[in-house]
């Protein structure tokens, strides 16, 4: 959306930054009586920090199921404020993100399950150990029984990213940028008709893809060439 980011308080004349907090309240007096005082510029972004410390205090009183649960609900709070325009600028596709998407699917797959094997356990509590500083297992750890969740949450945060580059190239058109995510738009649609159910690898290699699809997009023109070979990898693994 749109907003005027200069904002000034008709109550005590604060002055702030609509892009730093994220409301229309004066952060001196409270007043919601305020007033946009620049043009309106695309913001998607919400202030968000992903802090998943209080779940993993509970792990040693908590069944896994419970944690999963919990830890799901908390990165789904988080990804539903995050955007990637912020005061009109495209930002990176960040590792947080990716991680908060994945650990809210994993979390999800695990909170439904009876019982769940154990290295999909394993997989899932060190994805929360570092999530919130965009740490994520390798690819090749994803155990079996995460394939389906693993695939669904890439795509998820591949899609969402790509809302707002759609945003952003309506205002800042670019045919080759169009191009490239609309390459990247199909894999994502497969990943989404199979359900999730593709190789791990594949997956990643999408997001990889979406990232450097940003990058190209403000300014690392060889960023172009690093996301035909993502995309490549993923063609000759369907061939």
């Amino acid at each position: 959306m749109k907003v005027r980011g200069e904002r000034e308080c008709q109550d005590c004349g604060t002055r702030w930054r609509y892009y730093e907090t994220g409301s229309i309240a004066c952060p001196d007096c409270g007043s919601i009586h305020s007033v946009g005082i620049d043009e309106h510029t695309e913001h998607t972004d919400t202030p968000a920090t992903l802090d998943l410390t209080p779940v993993r205090s509970r792990i040693d009183a908590d069944t896994t199921r419970e944690i999963a649960d919990a830890t799901a609900e908390r990165c789904r709070e988080y990804t539903r404020k995050r955007g990637f325009i912020d005061a009109g600028e495209l930002r990176p596709l960040d590792p947080t993100f990716v991680a908060a998407v994945e650990l809210q699917h994993v979390g999800a797959h695990l909170a439904r399950e009876l019982r769940s094997a154990d290295p999909a356990e394993r997989y899932f509590y060190e994805l929360l150990g570092g999530a919130d500083d965009g740490d994520r297992p390798a690819v090749d750890e994803v155990p079996s029984e995460l394939r389906v969740p693993y695939g669904l949450a890439m795509a998820a945060a591949v899609g969402s990213y790509q809302r707002d580059v759609r945003t952003y190239l309506d205002d800042n058109p670019d045919p080759t940028a169009r191009q490239l995510s609309g390459r990247i738009r199909d894999h994502r649609k497969r990943v989404e008709a199979l359900d999730g159910d593709v190789d791990p690898a594949d997956a990643n290699r999408l997001v990889h893809t979406a990232r450097d699809l940003g990058s190209y997009i403000t300014g690392d023109e060889s960023a172009f060439v690093r996301a035909e070979n993502w995309l490549a990898g993923i063609e000759d693994d369907a061939v």
